[in-house]
């Protein structure tokens, strides 16, 4: 708004006369104008693509704050933005970014080999009496990094790590790291379209373990009339869904209303002792349609299961028969943004019972009820390591 603001300015200090300058005049308003438009264009544009990251990142409250603000500067800002960028913007970017880092290892292995005759890893920055960790021959090095990424695949601490020196910016880049953890990811899989291991593991959709994805659900009930008749109540009912997933290809799956500040520490271990979770496992899968999926298998706890049989045998004369149920769930990853929020696209009840082995299978209608999970991150989960990479 500065250079809108400067016009206007400089159009006041030199009022116009006559005809020659009534011309110039409304030119200048003209200019004034479109100055004024573009930069409240280029404002709501700001705005509105910071409404979009805050709404991928689960900030709903904060993205229409930001949304409100831009519909206010421009109210058609929405139809203005270029979301998709071509296939060889795609490249091209990439191609420069993936050149960049290239260029950077490069330029840090040549200034780490100039300063000295044998290169290290890293210099101490001041004279000191105790061994320092450049004195770490490479391949120890290397076992610490994978010791900081841990079974837990914490690739955010890893890229933190990078930011040391330039030695630890070498390492972190390393590409056996980065395949390591795709394999942990997907298995055995093609490297492209991606042109690196790390570029794979940031931009290919999955699943994040780093934390637990929620889903909300609330409504409103009708309650009983009164005894007289005038009036009635109401009751809004809201309870949580739990995602919690694991690199080994485990999963953890609890329904409750219980706040997340509750049931977030205590989902932190595939071992936990809460009762209500149901326990399986998931399968991610490439469809033809470009969309990434997650299949999802869990059932109860065997002692859940024990107990409702001790429960049906005081309680009924004639106990119902044993039978083992499985829940299926399917997801499907949101593309863009960070792979934060994963929407509903099956859900199903398969009981078997064991005495005849006969499968019955309910599929439920997937209405309101079903909100989108959305993934918060939980630095609990991996402040310590269990295991290497």
């Amino acid at each position: 708004f500065e250079y809108a603001f400067r016009a206007q300015w400089m159009s006041e200090l030199n009022p116009n006369a006559g005809e020659t300058g009534s011309g110039k005049g409304s030119s200048r308003a003209s200019d004034l104008r479109m100055a004024q438009e573009a930069a409240c264009e280029r404002k709501a544009r700001e705005l509105f693509l910071k409404a979009v990251e805050e709404e991928q990142s689960g900030a709903v409250y904060e993205a229409i704050k930001f949304y409100r603000r831009a519909i206010k500067l421009v109210p058609d800002i929405e139809f203005k933005i270029n979301y998709n960028r071509t296939d060889k913007e795609k490249g091209e970017n990439s191609s420069a970014g993936l050149a960049d880092i290239e260029d950077l290892i490069a330029y840090f292995q040549q200034q780490l080999t100039l300063e000295d005759a044998w290169p290290k890893i890293c210099q101490p920055e001041t004279a000191m009496s105790e061994m320092h960790i450049s004195a770490l021959p490479p391949e120890v090095l290397m076992y610490i990094f994978r010791w900081v990424v841990s079974s837990d695949l914490d690739m955010r601490t890893l890229e933190q790590l990078s930011l040391v020196c330039r030695g630890f910016y070498i390492c972190a880049r390393d590409s056996d790291l980065w395949r390591s953890a795709c394999l942990r990811v997907w298995g055995r899989t093609a490297l492209t379209p991606f042109q690196s291991w790390r570029e794979m593991f940031l931009e290919r959709p999955r699943v994040r373990f780093d934390g637990v994805y929620i889903s909300k659900v609330s409504y409103v009930r009708q309650g009983e009339e009164s005894l007289d008749g005038f009036y009635r109540a109401w009751h809004h009912v809201a309870y949580y869904r739990y995602l919690r997933f694991f690199p080994d290809g485990k999963v953890g799956m609890l329904t409750t209303p219980e706040d997340p500040v509750t049931v977030i520490p205590r989902l932190r271990s595939k071992n936990t002792r809460v009762e209500s979770v149901m326990l399986g496992y998931y399968r991610l899968s490439q469809e033809t349609d470009n969309e990434t999926k997650v299949f999802v298998v869990v059932s109860k706890k065997k002692e859940e299961r024990v107990a409702e049989v001790q429960r049906n045998r005081f309680c009924r004369r004639n106990p119902a028969p044993e039978a083992e149920h499985n829940f299926h769930v399917g997801l499907k990853i949101a593309s863009g943004g960070r792979h934060n929020k994963l929407s509903w696209i099956h859900h199903s009840c398969h009981i078997t019972y064991r005495p005849t082995g006969e499968t019955v299978v309910t599929v439920f209608n997937l209405d309101n009820m079903y909100a989108p999970f959305l993934f918060a991150r939980v630095k609990s989960y991996t402040a310590s390591s269990e295991g290497p990479l």
